[in-house]
């Protein structure tokens, strides 16, 4: 479907449907990070610097990319992770100029309670959201 095509009611309604289960999701989460004492921009710098595939090098800039946030916003919620104990700066071992973000054992231990917590709600909502998904593909013929 090119950017020139009309959307039947039935395409706003499953992109609706779509948009809603990602919201639920979002929200679940939302609470679950509040609850541990984070703010979701955290979490989400944890989890990528955890899930940061192993050629890429855990640095502000390639965790701001990541996040598709500005350098200083990611500098900010590092500088909040590290005050309270969930991250620490190392310097590289090959090029010492270079600062590299890394959990610490606190930050393990809080993201894989909350990891825990968001695939035991995926196993629950992971059905309509993948749902809601095909039928925008299927509308979409995607």
């Amino acid at each position: 479907m090119g950017l020139g095509a009309t959307l039947t009611a039935r395409d706003y309604r499953s992109l609706a449907e779509l948009r809603h289960q990602i919201r639920l999701f979002a929200h679940f989460s939302e609470q679950a990070v509040r609850s541990a004492g984070l703010n979701p921009h955290q979490h989400q710098l944890m989890l990528a610097l955890k899930g940061l595939p192993p050629n890429l090098r855990p640095s502000i800039r390639e965790l701001a990319k990541r996040l598709q946030i500005q350098h200083h916003s990611t500098v900010e919620l590092v500088n909040r992770l590290a005050r309270s104990g969930y991250v620490r700066r190392q310097r590289g071992d090959v090029d010492r100029r270079e600062v590299l973000i890394l959990l610490t054992v606190k930050g393990e231990r809080v993201l894989s309670e909350l990891s825990l917590h968001h695939r035991a709600e995926l196993r629950k909502a992971g059905p309509a959201l993948i749902g809601a998904l095909r039928a925008v593909m299927r509308e979409q013929r995607i």
